[in-house]
């Protein structure tokens, strides 16, 4: 069965930071592309990130460029998002998925 769990949200002011992480099991972790959406009050699933199976090749959406990095580590089974410069529109549940599984997600909250 595949699980994905989601953790490190929480509440952050203006400007700070956040590092999310997301336990991988029931699968070849290695093997597959994997993303982070979100999903923000009110609104739908908006894409955030992708990175391929060996962690060379990365994207995001334009509204979080150059402040989030998604990386992975294949040994840990783990994928991670590290969120800089946060702004209030960043507010979401954040989920990471594999295909169309995701997690439970994990909240981050961005307020002064």
């Amino acid at each position: 069965e595949v699980q994905l769990v989601e953790s490190g949200g929480g509440l952050v002011q203006p400007g700070g930071s956040l590092r999310l992480s997301c336990a991988a099991s029931g699968f070849i972790f290695s093997s597959y592309d994997m993303r982070w959406v979100r999903q923000a009050p009110g609104k739908g699933l908006e894409w955030v990130s992708s990175i391929d199976s060996g962690g060379g090749w990365t994207t995001y959406t334009d509204s979080v460029k150059g402040r989030f990095t998604i990386s992975r580590d294949n040994a840990k089974d783990t994928l991670f998002l590290q969120m800089n410069s946060l702004k209030p529109e960043d507010t979401a549940v954040y989920y990471c998925t594999k295909g169309v599984i995701r997690g439970q997600g994990t909240q981050v909250t961005v307020s002064s």
